[in-house]
């Protein structure tokens, strides 16, 4: 603790602001799993128990505490802040040369901690409890993709030799999977192969298949038609023949892992920033459009800084005297500040997806703008 906080009146904001920030994360948290409990009842019946909706929701607690947690951090400062200023202390800190710079400097330190924690949860702990709640909730209601997407999932791929193994050459596969199983098992299987000019090479049909972990599908109950174009001397008039074979088994080599089918039923929000940029890259050689993922893995990358964002947007709520509003009107504010910067980052992520900015700048621009406000908001208090 004297490490990161040498100074005494640094471990005493940390101390409270830490103790504000831990009281208030557990009561929204605890008032949003209550909402969402509500909402999960009408789904409880003789398999989905009460206790699995009540562990289902339990499991998504540390995915609702990522999105509370800058919130937390605005409202319990404000609330420190304010507090000290009703009781003159913030004053006493000012005339003991506490000036701007240092708040800011003390503010960063004490974010830190925020920032790792808020990484830990985003990246590890989120995504794996996520994952298990929903299994849990679609293991209890005989549940699955399917029920969501009417043609199931389509994906690109790459183009390899008719027995499904070599190396890549030209032309492009895209795969639709009907249904995903949670031990990496998908079933009702279609294929479709073309060559660099975009003719039908082939069309595969499988009841089912399991990737191994040599990155191979082993399908099963296979039946492939392979289309060849017979010699005509009218190009204009093609002449195609086909041939129907059926397999018991067939492997078949494919970057196409059960990783990326799972990503692809994830709301990116939701996701690591590992796994999406392992998905952007697969995006990337398969020439698909990228934006909605980027955007959300540059926000991922910035957000736990937004924290910092959040605590210098509080610290002019300290420089407040006595008479410009009382400790729960200024708690207000700071609620309300916190849900503009919400909507506002929200509204810009959708804005910078239908206008084709650059992800980089979608991600920064809102928590740089509320930045400069707080710095603003600054200057001018800091004055009086």
């Amino acid at each position: 603790m004297k490490l990161l906080f040498p100074y005494i009146y640094e471990r005493y904001f940390a101390k409270q602001i830490y103790i504000a920030f831990g009281f208030i994360l557990f009561a929204l948290v605890a008032l949003f799993l209550f909402f969402d409990v509500l909402g999960e009842l009408s789904s409880v019946n003789a398999k989905y128990t009460l206790p699995l909706a009540l562990l289902h929701i339990l499991l998504k607690a540390p995915n609702r505490m990522i999105e509370i947690i800058p919130i937390a951090g605005l409202i319990g400062s404000i609330y420190v802040f304010a507090m000290m200023a009703s009781q003159s202390e913030f004053t006493i800190f000012r005339m003991a040369g506490l000036d701007v710079k240092r708040g800011l400097i003390t503010l960063a330190k004490i974010s830190l901690p925020l920032v790792i924690f808020t990484l830990v949860v985003s990246e590890w702990l989120g995504p794996y409890s996520e994952s298990v709640s929903d299994q849990i909730r679609s293991r209890a209601l005989g549940a699955n993709f399917e029920s969501q997407f009417r043609s199931g999932v389509w994906v690109k791929d790459r183009l390899r030799d008719e027995d499904g193994s070599g190396p890549v050459r030209p032309g492009i596969r895209y795969v639709n999977v009907g249904e995903i199983k949670n031990d990496n098992e998908i079933r009702n299987i279609r294929m479709y192969e073309f060559d660099v000019n975009y003719h039908l090479l082939s069309i595969r049909n499988a009841i089912s298949g399991r990737f191994d972990s040599n990155g191979i599908w082993d399908l099963n109950q296979v039946t492939e038609t392979r289309f060849k174009e017979a010699k005509n001397k009218d190009p204009l008039d093609a002449v195609y023949s086909a041939t129907t074979k059926t397999y018991p088994t067939l492997k078949l080599m494919s970057e196409v892992t059960p990783q990326i089918l799972e990503v692809l039923l994830l709301n990116p929000e939701k996701m690591s920033i590992q796994s999406l940029g392992r998905f952007i890259t697969h995006l990337n050689e398969n020439r698909q459009d990228t934006q909605r993922h980027s955007i959300a893995f540059w926000k991922k990358l910035v957000y736990p800084f937004i924290i910092f964002v959040m605590l210098t947007l509080a610290l002019p709520f300290a420089y407040l005297r006595v008479r410009s509003g009382s400790v729960g009107i200024k708690v207000f504010g700071g609620i309300m500040l916190g849900m503009s910067f919400q909507l506002f980052n929200s509204l810009f992520s959708n804005v910078g997806l239908l206008g084709a900015w650059p992800a980089i700048l979608t991600a920064a621009i809102p928590p740089l703008l509320y930045f400069a406000l707080a710095l603003f908001a600054l200057q001018r208090v800091s004055r009086s």
